[in-house]
């Protein structure tokens, strides 16, 4: 008699159910994922899957379960949320390298849910929050502490305009000052007395005000000098 068997060699998808892991830090989470996997293309590889398995797609099922509890067991909680492709990578692995006595290639696998204990997400929950408050808080600080150093800058910048336009003043000020004294020196040197002498004219003179001279006071060209004047002496001549 002669026997003919037909097998698809085309990739199974194949899910693997919900289970319940323990993590490394012995937190019970639930897991599954799905897989992809078919029969070796050459007719030694398909033997294989006749003789030395039974029913393969349920066997790798099963494998891939056992082989997702250990991967699981060997990371903790906070890693496995963020290592999925790491996982995934690892069981493809594993089941590639299991199967392959099956005459069997697994080609991909995919990790699709992690799901913590309902405590375990309130509490992952308020440390989110709370990790999301203190960032915000040392946002708000940083924004405040920038604030106040670019303040100091410019309350330091406004000092320095201030002492650079104080300065500028008092040297011009000061060569004001020089440039008077030089003139003095160049103009008046020797004058002084003259102009002392205008002042003081100016002075007895303005308002109708009456100087009166005698031989003893003050020379009357002192105050008035070339004025034409008279004075009398004390028998009343000029």
């Amino acid at each position: 008699m002669e026997v003919t068997r037909i097998r698809d060699i085309r990739e199974h998808t194949m899910g693997i159910e919900p289970q319940n892991v323990i993590t490394k830090d012995n937190v019970e989470i639930e897991v599954d994922g799905i897989l992809w996997a078919n029969p070796g293309l050459d007719v030694e590889d398909i033997k294989k899957t006749f003789y030395n398995i039974d029913n393969w797609k349920k066997a790798v099922v099963q494998l891939a379960q056992t082989n997702l509890r250990q991967e699981f067991g060997k990371i903790s909680l906070d890693e496995s949320l963020v290592a999925r492709e790491t996982i995934a990578a690892n069981l493809k692995h594993s089941l590639d390298k299991l199967t392959e006595n099956w005459g069997l290639k697994v080609s991909k696998v995919e990790i699709k849910l992690i799901d913590p204990p309902n405590d375990i997400k309130v509490a992952m929950h308020k440390e989110k929050s709370a990790e999301q408050e203190r960032r915000a808080m040392k946002t708000l600080a940083m924004g405040r502490f920038e604030a106040a150093e670019q303040e100091k800058l410019a309350e330091l910048q406004r000092a320095e305009g201030e002492k650079a336009a104080a300065i500028m003043i008092a040297e011009g000020k000061a060569q004001a000052i020089k440039l008077v004294n030089e003139a003095a020196d160049k103009y008046f040197t020797g004058n002084a007395k003259d102009l002392k002498v205008l002042e003081a004219t100016e002075s007895s003179l303005k308002d109708n005000t009456k100087v009166v001279l005698t031989e003893k006071g003050i020379k009357p060209s002192i105050i008035l000098g070339d004025i034409p004047f008279q004075l009398k002496n004390e028998k009343g001549k000029e």
